[in-house]
């Protein structure tokens, strides 16, 4: 069990760096990208600049000023994520058949043991092909979705691939806050 669980760590690593292979070579080494990410990472910095120094303190120009650098922002970030969608695209194919390939590989096959039992509308992942009722027993979709997704943010950061904490905090996500409206 722990040699399938260090090789779909290893496999987690090794799909990780090609996706950002294939992602740079399609999408961040372009031009158009780099001059919209410049863009965003310079509007996000005058934005959070101009909240700073104005605070809650704003007159009705101050706040239309603000609202019309947020629709440019929030333009160029959805340009940036359209830059970013082609790669996607030929990403999610490759991965699919990855997945299907690895997947028919440790089919019924317990990779790893769980320390709590999962919510159960999500035991049909973390239990997925395998035999009993143990849902403490994980099997390679699962412990593969969850590694895949910790070690890709992790080496977006480390290439330098990952926006800027000033730009995903002006842009929000679908975790964090929204970006802070004035009315």
């Amino acid at each position: 069990m722990w040699a399938d669980t260090l090789l779909i760590l290893f496999i987690s690593i090794c799909t990780a760096l090609l996706g950002e292979g294939l992602t740079w070579l399609m999408v961040y080494r372009t031009e158009k990208f780099q001059k919209l990410k410049a863009e965003v990472e310079r509007q996000s910095k005058k934005l959070e600049k101009r909240k700073e120094a104005h605070g809650d303190s704003l007159d009705k120009q101050h706040k239309k000023k603000i609202e019309r650098e947020e629709e440019k922002l929030k333009n160029n970030n959805r340009d940036l994520s359209l830059v970013k969608m082609k790669s996607m695209f030929t990403i999610g194919f490759t991965f699919t058949a990855l997945l299907s390939m690895f997947n028919s590989i440790f089919d019924g096959r317990v990779v790893a043991r769980l320390p709590f039992v999962p919510v159960s509308w999500i035991h049909g992942l973390s239990h997925r092909n395998l035999s009993g009722d143990d849902y403490t027993e994980c099997s390679f979709i699962f412990l593969y979705i969850l590694c895949t997704m910790s070690i890709r943010q992790n080496i977006q950061k480390m290439l330098g691939f990952a926006p800027s904490r000033t730009a995903s905090k002006q842009s929000g996500s679908i975790f964090g806050p929204p970006p802070q409206q004035f009315k």
